[in-house]
């Protein structure tokens, strides 16, 4: 019954920004490490962000400065700001959800940057 479903991916020009957000069920939300992950055609999921229980964020490095994960405990909920989005971070992104040894993901979102 545990649920993550990811949403606001879409098409976007070369520059533009998008809003994700993971919506979680079936977790205590709080304690759970959030993640977001992307994959592209033929190549490795990668680390994008992720934010600790506590509310510590991490990012790729690619990603500093352009991108800002937060989280918000109320509504169970996680989103990931992207900024100035380039062409090669067109992917599925995913959402994860962790405790310990224990990981959820969603399905993930589509995000397509061209022009």
């Amino acid at each position: 019954q545990v649920q993550l479903v990811e949403s606001g991916g879409g098409l976007v020009q070369p520059g533009g920004s998008l809003r994700l957000s993971c919506a979680t069920s079936g977790i205590i939300f709080r304690f759970y490490a959030m993640g977001w992950y992307r994959q592209a055609p033929g190549k490795e999921r990668e680390l994008v962000a992720s934010m600790s229980s506590g509310g510590s964020a991490t990012y790729a490095n690619s990603m500093k400065g352009r991108f800002t994960i937060s989280r918000d405990n109320a509504k169970n909920t996680v989103y990931l700001q992207m900024n100035s989005l380039k062409p090669e971070e067109t992917a599925v992104y995913y959402c994860n959800a962790r405790l310990g040894a224990t990981s959820y993901w969603g399905q993930g979102t589509q995000v397509t940057v061209s022009s």
